[in-house]
């Protein structure tokens, strides 16, 4: 069964979202899909290309031109697509439904080809704050609708049935349990709690709130010590105030430290060194209140347990998960370290909870409606 997974930008070692397509995308292989992947690179050369696989498809060129035709051309993946006689094709939503997208997919639906869009979250229209952002809004907004008039169904991970006017396929955020290893937990010092968050950190992730919580927490000079380790790039100026003046202010310089993003055996390490993960703490601050989020997944698989704010029913009702109010309210860390001390749940057990998650299975459902709505297979 052939299959194109088309994503509008390139791959980072280091990403969460690169990582979870390449899982999906074996997972799709697992089905037995024939699957390859189109997306776009910018070389070091400044040259900017659209890949299959590890080849080039087509060479856009440089400069302002090459960045135009990244936005309005899409003629060498339809002839791709065609040429190849590929009946299905994957598009990971990048929010840029125009005219010209708008095209390419019109002209692959009257070669017959099926086409499912994932918008990894939803709804998205809060996340844009900058003038450039609400433009580029704007115009997928003006043209969304007409663009899914001619996509079968969109993926979500989401409880929403429908989505610009298209039926759904609800997805949990899956685990390849091949690449996320178990945390070896070694025995900790008594009087300390070592929390780890990691991200390419936005404001929704909330952050701030657990720094604001370990402000109050430290001015009654408690022995218990608490410290935070955040992984990740911050995504701009914004989650740096956030993050950043609260330290300073709170003078909490010796109990967080800032890593930068990091993947592979340091993330390991650091995993390896936590006893607590925090997940999303602001997803309220983007309009959203229930998400099947990547990064609690990636905690139990792991073995740790967690905190989030939104809703996530695969979790919800997990022991090794603390709840918190989705408000602007500073974490109470005393709660945090009761919670803590009342676990007895392994870190092997804790990964066991979540076997049913893994990506192959849930692929395994696209996969499915697929097969039953193609009459090509």
């Amino acid at each position: 069964m052939k299959a194109l997974f088309l994503v509008f930008y390139g791959f980072q070692e280091y990403n969460g979202i690169s990582k979870k397509i390449r899982y999906q995308i074996s997972a799709f292989e697992e089905c037995g899909m024939d699957i390859r992947t189109c997306y776009y690179e910018v070389m070091s050369d400044g040259k900017r290309q659209w890949m299959i696989d590890d080849g080039v498809l087509d060479n856009l060129g440089k400069g302002i031109i090459a960045k135009l035709k990244k936005r309005i051309s899409f003629r060498a993946i339809t002839r791709y697509i065609i040429k190849e006689n590929i009946p299905f094709v994957y598009i990971r939503s990048y929010h840029n439904a125009n005219p010209f997208t708008i095209h390419f997919v019109k002209t692959l639906k009257k070669h017959g080809v099926k086409i499912f869009l994932e918008i990894p979250t939803y709804p998205y229209d809060q996340e844009y704050f900058s003038v450039k952002e609400k433009i580029e809004l704007y115009t997928d907004k003006l043209f969304r609708h007409t663009f899914c008039k001619y996509i079968d169904a969109i993926i979500t991970y989401s409880n929403d049935t429908e989505i610009f006017g298209k039926r759904t396929i609800r997805l949990s955020n899956g685990i390849d349990f091949n690449h996320i290893p178990l945390r070896n937990s070694t025995k900790k010092i008594n009087n300390e709690l070592h929390l780890i968050g990691v991200a390419e950190i936005h404001f929704w992730h909330g952050f701030d709130r657990l720094i604001k919580g370990l402000g109050a927490y430290y001015n009654s000079n408690p022995e218990y010590k608490v410290y935070f380790h955040l992984v990740g790039n911050m995504s701009g100026k914004r989650e740096q105030n956030e993050i950043l003046t609260p330290i300073k202010e709170y003078g909490l310089a010796p109990y967080v430290t800032l890593y930068g993003a990091k993947h592979g055996e340091e993330l390991n390490e650091l995993f390896n060194r936590a006893d607590f993960a925090i997940g999303s703490l602001g997803r309220h601050r983007s309009g959203i209140y229930n998400i099947k989020t990547l990064k609690n997944r990636e905690y139990a698989a792991r073995g740790l347990a967690f905190m989030y704010s939104e809703i996530d029913e695969d979790f919800d009702q997990m022991p090794y998960v603390m709840k918190v109010p989705a408000d602007e309210s500073p974490i109470n860390i005393s709660l945090l370290i009761s919670f803590y001390r009342s676990l007895t749940i392994s870190p092997s057990n804790i990964r066991a909870s979540i076997r049913h998650l893994s990506w192959q299975e849930q692929m395994r459902k696209v996969y499915e409606e697929v097969k039953s709505i193609s009459s090509k297979f």
